[in-house]
């Protein structure tokens, strides 16, 4: 009994680190950092929160685009401009951004933290 219950916790430490650890290739920013660079318009901002977390509140300049709908949206995007991808915590944004590089995005920006870390 204990070889198993060590197989399955030893299963479930790697599946916790394939989904905390950053993907690779996508540029990693806080809050803070996004900040100094929002002015720039040649960005993609997206915020990958439900549209009724979005509509409570969103730092301007980013479209919603709902975690769910991505696949369904992301032609809207430009594989030609950086995406920066926000959510509340920053967990749907990386799965956001490992969606966008397996689909050929190569200029991908996830934050850190998400809005949760936003001062």
């Amino acid at each position: 009994m204990t070889i198993i219950n060590g197989v399955i916790l030893a299963l479930l430490i790697i599946f916790l680190v394939r989904k905390l650890i950053p993907v690779k290739g996508v540029r990693q920013l806080t809050p803070s950092q996004l900040q100094t660079e929002l002015k720039d318009k040649n960005k993609q901002y997206i915020d990958v929160r439900t549209p009724a977390e979005f509509k409570r509140f969103h730092v301007p300049g980013f479209v919603n685009m709902p975690l769910h709908q991505l696949h369904q949206k992301m032609g809207q995007l430009s594989k030609d401009k950086e995406v920066v991808i926000i959510c509340q915590s920053g967990m749907r944004s990386s799965k956001a951004s490992k969606i966008l590089k397996k689909e050929g995005f190569k200029n991908i920006t996830n934050i850190r933290g998400g809005l949760s870390a936003w001062n």
